[in-house]
């Protein structure tokens, strides 16, 4: 790293202008709004959380969330793609 650097004014040829694709810093702080729910889990439901949350070092909490948001983002693709989700009938 010692060879020094040499500029030039050369020109620099056809240049192109690439509009800004980067989110802006306002859209990597989002956070979704949580909504605060009562819900009653099976013992051996909550000790693996707690268990596998340990291990990854988060929180419980955190991947039960992530798992269910997983779930419903996979559900509303499975709706959209048979068409309107509302000609269920139930099991």
């Amino acid at each position: 790293m010692s060879a020094k650097i040499k500029y030039t004014d050369e020109p620099l040829g056809k240049t192109q202008v690439v509009p800004d694709f980067l989110p802006s810093p306002v859209e990597l702080a989002f956070r979704e709004e949580g909504v605060k729910v009562t819900l009653a889990l099976s013992k051996k439901s909550i000790e693996f959380f707690k268990s596998e949350a340990t291990k990854h070092r988060t929180q419980y909490q955190r991947m039960i969330r992530r798992l269910l948001d997983a779930y419903v983002d996979a559900q509303a693709l499975t709706v959209r793609s048979k068409g309107r989700g509302d000609k269920r009938r139930a099991p």
